[in-house]
């Protein structure tokens, strides 16, 4: 038995709940591969804006079949990664923490996100730190999870400590194909209490530090494959009891049913071109 099979068969199945949440998206109207900022990324591979969009709706029309709220940002031409709107900020209780981009072709990212939030009433926090929003924190109960190691610097967790006066825990990434959190854990039970948190992961994204600090907090999370995570599995969206994955994620589709949850399949392999996946495309906005 591997150990994934023993993480798995070990957590008692659960009945889970649905909560609706409201998420924030952008329409891949100019989406393409023009430049190269992570792994995935090879801009001499030609990619298909109308596919891009066609299965950008398909995860839009999931999430109001599921009862989501979805608001829309305008997309920016020449701003082709503005479709991965997890990266725009971070939003609790009607507080958006800006995103400060790593790489100039993402910059001015930053600031149209923090329009959007200021005019649509959250109160807005212009980040003192480069971060990149929800692709590096990620709210489990009442924790911030925050990586670092290849976008995010440390000194934006203490940041985001200060600002949203809760814990938050550093975790160190060292893979560059999960460059961002959000690529490396799922949060599967958003709303619970620490003690209930429930995640997926992939071990072998983390170094050792990070990785004790999430055995010790999580012990019956699940382990992740590298197959399904190398398909951005991991790079999910749970309601509590919905969990809307990619489609090829085969194997973490199966773990998820055996803990009660409900996994819904979506293709987004025209997105996955640029390094993101269903958790990319969306941001939560907690009022």
């Amino acid at each position: 038995m591997t150990s994934t099979e023993s993480v798995t068969a070990s957590a008692p199945l659960a009945e889970r709940t649905p909560n609706p949440r409201t998420y924030l998206m952008c329409r891949p109207e100019h989406y393409t591969v023009s430049y190269r900022i992570n792994p995935w990324m090879e801009p001499t591979h030609p990619t298909d804006t109308a596919r891009a969009i066609a299965q950008w709706q398909t995860l839009y029309e999931t999430y109001v079949s599921l009862g989501h709220t979805i608001e829309l940002i305008d997309p920016l031409e020449g701003l082709p990664d503005m479709v991965y709107t997890a990266n725009g900020g971070f939003v609790i209780d009607g507080t958006a923490y800006g995103a400060r981009f790593t790489y100039p072709e993402r910059q001015p990212e930053g600031p149209a996100f923090m329009s959007w939030f200021d005019a649509n009433g959250f109160d807005v926090v212009e980040p003192k730190n480069i971060n990149e929003g929800e692709g590096d924190l990620l709210l489990v109960g009442d924790t911030i999870l925050a990586g670092t190691g290849f976008r995010t610097s440390t000194d934006s967790h203490r940041e985001v400590a200060e600002v949203f006066g809760r814990e938050v825990v550093s975790l160190n990434l060292v893979n560059p194909s999960f460059y961002h959190l959000d690529t490396a854990i799922s949060v599967l039970d958003p709303l619970t209490g620490d003690d209930d948190a429930n995640i997926a992961y992939l071990p072998s994204a983390f170094d050792d530090a990070s990785r004790a600090i999430l055995e010790k907090r999580y012990p019956d999370a699940i382990h992740v494959s590298e197959e399904d995570s190398r398909i951005l599995g991991l790079n999910s969206i749970s309601d509590g009891y919905n969990v809307v994955i990619a489609e090829r994620a085969t194997g973490f589709e199966a773990q998820l049913r055996e803990r009660g949850y409900n996994p819904i399949g979506v293709d987004l392999s025209e997105l996955l071109l640029g390094g993101g996946g269903v958790k990319c495309c969306t941001l939560e906005l907690r009022r």
